[in-house]
């Protein structure tokens, strides 16, 4: 495991597991969103959710304020860039980031037949959304 990832889980793991509320999450129908902690420190929020997109389905069209840092619990995660071409692809127990900024829209999509459950690591600055919704670059997919 490289530094950065090492640090991530280090952080993971310092994070209280505390139940939280369940929102939508930019998509298809059915991928939902669950906080499982959050905390703030100085202008960052630290906020670890667990994110399940069904079959079929993704994530929609977005970007990050903040660095993103997530790992596959199951399934199968495709993630292509804005240039509609694929920067991935992460099965269970794969580790990805997402760089911050609009420059940086993507979509992640499950094209398998269970459900992708995953863990993510949301660093941003205080009070940003979870992930700004972005235009359809012209794929031919969703």
């Amino acid at each position: 495991m490289d530094r950065g990832l090492g640090a991530v889980s280090a952080l993971l793991a310092g994070l209280s597991l505390s139940a939280g509320v369940t929102y939508a999450t930019p998509g298809g129908p059915g991928v939902t969103g669950k906080i499982l902690s959050q905390t703030t420190v100085g202008d960052r929020d630290y906020i670890l959710r667990e994110i399940i997109i069904p079959p079929g389905q993704g994530t929609g069209w977005h970007f990050h304020d903040g660095n993103l840092y997530a790992y596959v619990k199951q399934g199968t995660l495709s993630h292509f860039d804005a240039t509609c071409a694929s920067d991935g692809v992460y099965g269970k127990g794969s580790f990805l980031e997402e760089p911050s900024g609009a420059d940086h829209v993507h979509i992640g999509q499950n094209r398998g037949t269970s459900e992708v459950v995953l863990e993510v690591l949301y660093v941003l600055p205080h009070g940003a959304p979870f992930s700004p919704d972005a235009p359809d670059p012209g794929c031919d997919f969703q």
